[in-house]
């Protein structure tokens, strides 16, 4: 029988959730160091926080690995 490390599984999905953020916040920081397009790309990162924010909660409360894979997908 397989046993799932339910930590390690979402110390994977974190991972997931790290990169799916960062590739979301690439084009904004080019944003962010343009004067006129300064506020609009800080508000759309505020909103990619908050987003990865809830994402992370979920991951958090997850009590096993079906739950963990539609969260990763849904990135």
């Amino acid at each position: 029988m397989i046993s799932i490390n339910i930590d390690k599984a979402k110390t994977i999905a974190h991972d997931k959730r790290r990169a799916a953020r960062a590739a979301e916040f690439a084009p904004l920081d080019i944003k962010a160091s343009i004067p006129f397009e300064a506020a609009w790309a800080e508000e759309a990162r505020v909103a990619v926080r908050e987003k990865y924010a809830t994402v992370q909660t979920q991951i958090d409360a997850a009590a096993d690995v079906a739950a963990l894979k539609t969260i990763v997908e849904g990135l």
